[in-house]
């Protein structure tokens, strides 16, 4: 990930995608470990619709156990996956920050109709090759496989 470093000095997070097999690779980072994974809501989403001019018409909030990074990264974008699937929802926006024994998550939510998709919608979260945890610089990063 040798493209971010220079956003890192800025004390910025991110995302970016990567190629990957008949699959989508979002890897994402940031100064804390909620940073980070809000990032890899935004580079999921980013990789199949464009929500730069999108307003959101509702939040949902999530709470999500705390339990290992890589069970919170899958089950944070298999939520995201899950809304859009099920109710046709796609984050503009979204906010996360660590309780004692939860994580809350609240997703700025807009209709998939009203929003330009540019890519495949993603299908499901893979548990190969998931990692999350702090890296080499002192940041927060992750990467994960997503099938479209």
């Amino acid at each position: 990930m040798g493209g971010e470093v220079p956003v890192r000095r800025r004390g910025e997070g991110g995302h970016r995608t990567v190629p990957h097999t008949a699959d989508l690779r979002i890897e994402a980072w940031g100064a804390s470990r909620e940073q980070c994974l809000g990032e890899a809501v935004l580079g999921l989403v980013e990789s199949f619709a464009d929500v730069s001019a999108a307003h959101a018409d509702a939040v949902r909030r999530l709470r999500l156990a705390q339990e290992s990074d890589e069970d919170l990264l899958a089950d944070l974008l298999d939520e995201v996956v899950y809304r859009l699937d099920a109710h046709g929802e796609v984050p503009v926006d979204v906010e996360v920050e660590a309780t004692d024994e939860e994580l809350d998550v609240r997703l700025a939510v807009a209709p998939l109709t009203r929003v330009p998709v540019t890519g495949s919608v993603p299908k499901a979260v893979s548990w190969h090759e998931l990692r999350m945890g702090p890296d080499p610089y002192g940041w927060w990063s992750c990467a994960v496989t997503v099938d479209v």
